[in-house]
């Protein structure tokens, strides 16, 4: 079984990333774990995307590509796998489809974990860390007992910079116009199916099995 999984910041994707990997034992294949154990390894492939990294600046689609496909092509790729954060472009994508027909293999099903802006603005910005101890609270899923102030050494609460309302927002508008074609390019395929994020975590997962078939390995 042959994934590809797809969701705006915020909307739970490594919750379900864990259930699919855990009930379809297939391994999940993040973009940032591939470029780690590429450079870990000291890969040729490896080394070049350190290059371009080291100097801030985004790895070549060739480059990218190529660690995808060693990635896959190993032994626990087999029986499937599911794949996050990439493809991020559409010409990404159409890469993969090369590369997939290369190793006598193709996408099932793209799953799009679909939750509205105004939702994941309230996930994202309801984060607060305690300045002393680092403990992590979301005033609504786990608040504190006492406003501003951590349950577990008493130290003081704050928002992370990257977590207020204006970052949040920009990054959610950068990654929903990078999604969109990308989510219209794999509807055109017939491999995309859209899930509703906005229920209960466990019902989300059902609605995944739905799609998956229910066919544990």
């Amino acid at each position: 079984m042959n994934l590809v999984l797809m969701g705006l910041p915020g909307a739970g994707k490594g919750t379900q990333a864990e259930k699919i990997v855990a009930k379809y034992n297939i391994p999940h294949i993040s973009t940032g774990d591939m470029f780690r154990a590429a450079m870990k390894d000291e890969t040729d492939l490896g080394l070049k995307a350190k290059s371009f990294m080291d100097k801030g600046e985004l790895v070549p689609d060739e480059i990218t590509i190529g660690i995808v496909k060693e990635r896959l092509s190993k032994d626990d790729c087999i029986q499937g796998f599911l794949l996050d954060g990439f493809p991020r472009t559409v010409p990404q994508a159409d890469a993969l489809e090369t590369l997939l027909s290369q190793l006598d293999k193709r996408i099932n099903y793209v799953i799009h974990i679909d939750v509205d802006k105004e939702e994941l603005m309230g996930r994202l910005t309801g984060r607060r860390i305690c300045k002393d101890c680092g403990a992590t609270y979301h005033l609504v899923f786990n608040p504190p007992s006492k406003e501003g102030v951590c349950d577990r050494c008493g130290g003081e609460l704050y928002q992370r910079a990257d977590d207020n309302a204006e970052t949040v927002q920009n990054r959610l508008d950068v990654n929903i116009k990078q999604m969109q074609p990308l989510l219209d390019f794999y509807q055109d395929k017939g491999y995309l199916r859209t899930i509703n994020g906005q229920q209960d975590i466990d019902v989300v997962f059902q609605d995944i099995e739905k799609v998956l078939g229910g066919q544990s390995e």
